[in-house]
């Protein structure tokens, strides 16, 4: 007995007692899952965005810096805007103080800011007054409030901030400190508490639309998407891949099984996570959605297999000929479809585990995650599944004539032979012509544009940014000589030249620094005399100035957001335009640039921002996943190299894995053109998943070479009609799966699915159009290959 012999003996008898023992086996199976699925008390999620970077990432480590020394910068803004006339009337100004009141209640609030309460600072006779810009709006007279309205649209600390250049629109600040103990619940709650007076200043004040923007409102939106996502795409998923198998398989208890892997897999590969304490995050809240595609891939060959051989074969036992024939069914299309399950299995978990060279860690979490349920998903087929078989009554009146599918395959088949040569011109030309408009791609990480443009939130965002103030920043923490030093004048006009060099960007909407202050204050103590908005020229009177005025802030308004405590550092914030990740970061540039040419040493700083800690990721994250699809290709070339046994095979098999994701992405180019972190990790998730078809075709063909001594085109076409309707559903149920992620509210996510969904679907036909011509032209059968009748 041969080794083949032997090890296809050790398997029938394995399976043949998963079948005496099957009620055993569902008993264990169900055991262990249990056992796996109750981790699910213990998975966590995240709503923070900084979950998308490690500890040590320099963009993050350089905001929290800024951070540590000053405060926390975590804000709901209100953005009101009148319907009928501007922001100066007596109403809107009572709404926009009735509104800064009642937003110190919020819990966590740190600061508010607003029109109501700025602190307007003038000087009465000797004295230096500082105070709200106005109260009880109710008794305002038209002439106060056009002096509001001249010192609002004036006054550079306010415009393009708190209030528009037209003054129609307006914002209140709400500024927090979240502790960072439960930020799912924190988060949360200060949006109850936002929501709550939005909707109660809509009530009070009809004349007024109230929006809500800033980063809390973006941690929230990543969990009401998840949630979203979680509720409405995972039962989608499971009743698209239902009616697929369904309908393709042609049986519904075969489609019921198939199911039953699935879920399984899901809920024991979940509670694995659980246990091992994985964060799950906006980015890898999809691994459920993954593994409900992904799981299903290795079931659907098995039973494929299962139902043409249950379909074919002859009923000889007497007292329970179905049933026999079911068992022997079972045995076959395991003897027949392992090996490669296994290979597949094992590629693809590669494939998964390759987005551990992600730079941001939600990624490497997906990639982990579904890596074990690709491992669980091969346990259940081998071991689960044919037990399940076993009980199912998949009597013989159940099984339909499957001739017309090989029939249909086998004139595929008989097509592609024939047309080989053209065809392979067809397609060398399209790869070619997609492949050259992948540099069109451009990369764009926006943390904004991660949400669908319909949801409440986009919209609100897109209105506060065109209509109020930009909502991306560029942040300095800039360091005087000493303590004290920020009011020496040479430090100063440093600051005040940095200043007006980003001014004349055409990025910039607006900065904030504590040059306006020291300009004010030295008007103020000069008899309000406008020649005198400048900046003082002596650092004890700059320092005096400045102690007065924070000696008449009330509590709560303090400028410890702005310099620190031994007045040895200040913070200068540059607020932009949306920026595409590029621009951001040639901005970044050119003002690193500037403080290396024109400040002293001791006063460059680096910029830190949560939308320049994206644009960074996009970039470093894009390099990692290049040498991973790298280390990945080879790795999964050798695996094929060592079980098809030929080094030709092997590295013929890339070809038609590696050309999907490069036809994907020059395709990408054309409908449209953005690249951001979840699309950046699409070539190394699917090259691992569209390879399992390609093994499959693969191994039948060898399988027909080599063991029924066919010659090359017959081994085609055996391999068509054989694993043709396998590989077409299985790219079906894998192209709904990922497809139903377009529907997602997260573009993070729908975006990712859609262009899986295009890679998976030009891998289809490169195996079916592609691989068999190259098959034909690479490896001719032997002269001496005995031809059997196909």
């Amino acid at each position: 007995m041969n080794v083949s012999n032997r090890s296809r003996n050790v398997l029938r008898r394995y399976v043949a007692t998963l079948l005496v023992s099957r009620w055993i086996v569902l008993f264990v199976t169900f055991v262990i899952i249990a056992a796996l699925a109750s981790g699910l008390q213990f998975l966590k999620f995240s709503n923070d965005y900084r979950v998308f970077f490690d500890k040590w990432n320099p963009q993050l480590q350089a905001l929290e810096e800024i951070h540590n020394v000053y405060t926390d910068d975590d804000p709901v803004l209100f953005v009101i805007t009148p319907k009928k006339g501007n922001v100066f009337s007596k109403d809107t100004l009572a709404s926009v103080e009735w509104l800064t009141r009642e937003a110190w209640k919020i819990p966590y609030i740190r600061r508010v800011d607003s029109l109501q309460n700025f602190q307007y600072s003038r000087a009465e006779n000797d004295d230096l007054v500082v105070s709200d810009l106005y109260r009880n709006a109710d008794s305002l007279s038209r002439t106060q409030i056009e002096k509001i309205r001249d010192i609002a649209l004036t006054d550079p600390q306010l415009v393009g901030r708190i209030i528009n250049p037209c003054g129609t629109v307006t914002g209140v600040f709400a500024t927090f400190h979240l502790p960072g103990l439960d930020r799912q619940k924190e988060v949360p709650e200060i949006m109850r508490h936002a929501e709550k007076l939005r909707n109660q200043l809509v009530k009070s004040n009809p004349n007024l639309d109230v929006r809500l923007a800033g980063a809390v409102v973006i941690s929230n939106e990543f969990t009401a998407a998840s949630s979203r996502d979680m509720a409405i795409l995972a039962p989608l998923i499971v009743v698209l891949i239902a009616a697929t198998l369904r309908l393709l398989l042609g049986s519904a208890l075969t489609a019921i099984a198939a199911l039953s892997v699935i879920a399984l897999t899901l809920a024991g590969t979940m509670g694995m996570a659980g246990w091992l304490g994985f964060v799950i995050s906006p980015a890898s809240v999809i691994a459920p959605n993954v593994l409900l595609t992904v799981a299903v891939a290795d079931s659907v060959h098995v039973l494929v297999d299962f139902l043409n051989d249950l379909s074919t074969l002859n009923v000889t036992h007497k007292s329970d000929p179905v049933k026999r024939a079911r068992y022997i069914a079972i045995i076959l299309s395991i003897e027949q479809t392992i090996k490669p399950i296994f290979i597949t299995t094992l590629t693809t978990a590669i494939g998964f585990l390759s987005l551990n060279f992600s730079d941001s860690p939600p990624f490497r979490d997906l990639g982990n995650i579904v890596a074990m349920g690709v491992a669980l998903a091969f346990f259940l087929t081998v071991f689960f599944l044919p037990a399940l078989l076993a009980v199912l009554p998949i009597a013989h009146h159940q099984r339909k004539d499957r001739k017309s599918h090989s029939q249909l395959f086998d004139k595929f088949a008989r097509v592609v032979i024939a047309k080989r040569k053209p065809l392979t011109i067809v397609l060398a030309v399209v790869v070619a012509g997609l492949s050259a408009m992948i540099p069109l791609n451009e990369l764009n990480d926006d943390v904004v544009k991660y949400f669908s443009e319909k949801s409440e939130f986009r919209q609100d965002w897109t209105y506060t940014t065109s209509n109020l103030t930009g909502l991306y920043t560029l942040e300095y923490s800039i360091k005087a000589k000493e303590p004290g030093g920020i009011n020496d004048p040479e430090y100063l006009q440093v600051i005040e030249r940095f200043a007006d060099w980003f001014a004349s960007q055409p990025e910039t909407l607006h900065i904030d620094s504590i040059l306006d202050i020291h300009k004010r204050l030295n008007k103020n103590m000069h008899g309000d005399d406008p020649d005198w908005y400048r900046l003082p020229d002596n650092k004890e009177i700059a320092a005096q100035y400045l102690l007065l005025y924070e000696m008449s802030l009330p509590p709560g308004l303090e400028l410890n957001d702005r310099i620190n405590i031994d007045k040895s550092a200040s913070r200068l914030v540059v607020t932009v335009k949306d920026l595409p990740s590029n621009e951001m970061l040639d901005l970044e540039r050119r003002a690193d640039e500037w403080l290396t040419h024109n400040a002293p040493d001791y006063m460059k700083a680096r910029a830190g921002s949560t939308p320049l800690m994206f644009a960074h990721i996009g970039q470093t994250n894009i390099q990692g996943m290049i040498e991973g699809t790298a280390l990945e290709f080879i790795v999964i070339a050798l695996i094929l190299m060592v079980a098809l046994r030929s080094f030709r095979l092997g590295l013929l098999s890339l070809i038609p894995n590696m050309i999907p994701a490069a036809m994907a992405f020059g395709f990408w180019a054309l409908i449209q053109g953005k690249i951001n972190l979840g699309l950046s990790v699409v070539a190394n998730m699917t090259l691992g998943i569209v390879v399992d078809d390609t093994v499959h075709f693969l191994s039948n063909y060898v399988h027909a070479q080599r063991n029924l001594g066919k010659k090359a085109e017959s081994a085609v076409r055996y391999t068509f009609r054989h694993v043709g309707k396998a590989m077409a559903v299985s790219t079906l149920v894998l192209s709904a799966g990922f497809g139903t992620l377009i529907f997602s509210s997260y573009e993070l996510n729908a975006q990712m699915g859609l262009l899986t969904t295009i890679t998976i679907l030009f891998a289809l036909l490169g195996d079916l159009l592609l691989l068999p011509s190259l098959l034909l032209f690479k490896l001719p059968a032997r002269k001496n290959s005995r031809e059997h009748t196909p």
